[in-house]
């Protein structure tokens, strides 16, 4: 079933519509979620909460990109449940990921540094697309998809050293290009 179908489920609110989007997506979902959380009843759960937060959410949305909605989703409820544990323990890879990147990517919580977030989002956005392919790729799969150096390079017949300098070289592109626009890191 594609995925235009399985939206018109969700919005004539058709109970199979859960049940195509797990024969259809579920593993993608799954794989989402352990990379971030390593635990496979947290990410069992995290994809069980994925297909409800869809059935609510779908009609209003209406998305064009279905996979990527989904995928979305999974990551953000993983990331909520992370931040929920990494009080009384830290999953090693999600957190060297997301510290890498700290010294390029201001953090913070006032009102007005969360009102910047959305403009952070759409400069960090516009450098991704600027980025040629392969270091876009790398870095999207390191920081968005949770993937390991040794999963990157292998996944890309890259060395490991190789992934490591493209990811340093555009973390340094990220925060001369932030800079450049008036984030302060």
């Amino acid at each position: 079933m594609d995925d235009k179908q399985i939206i018109l489920l969700y919005e004539q609110r058709d109970e199979s519509a859960i049940k195509e989007t797990k024969t259809k997506y579920g593993a993608y979902c799954l794989s989402i979620a352990t990379r971030i959380l390593e635990n496979p009843e947290d990410s069992q759960e995290c994809e069980n909460d994925t297909y409800l937060k869809v059935w609510n959410n779908i009609p209003p949305d209406s998305p064009v990109y279905f996979s990527a909605y989904l995928g979305a989703i999974t990551r953000n409820l993983s990331l909520d449940r992370l931040r929920k544990k990494k009080a009384t323990k830290r999953t090693d890879s999600v957190c060297i990921s997301l510290e890498e990147l700290e010294d390029c990517i201001p953090t913070g919580k006032s009102i007005a540094e969360e009102i910047e977030a959305k403009d952070l989002a759409e400069h960090i956005s516009a450098f991704l697309r600027s980025l040629p392919e392969a270091e876009c790729n790398v870095f999207l799969n390191r920081y968005w998809g949770f993937l390991s150096i040794e999963e990157i390079a292998d996944k890309y017949s890259f060395s490991k050293s190789k992934v490591k300098m493209m990811l340093l070289r555009t973390r340094t592109k990220l925060s001369n290009h932030l800079i450049k626009e008036g984030f302060i890191l």
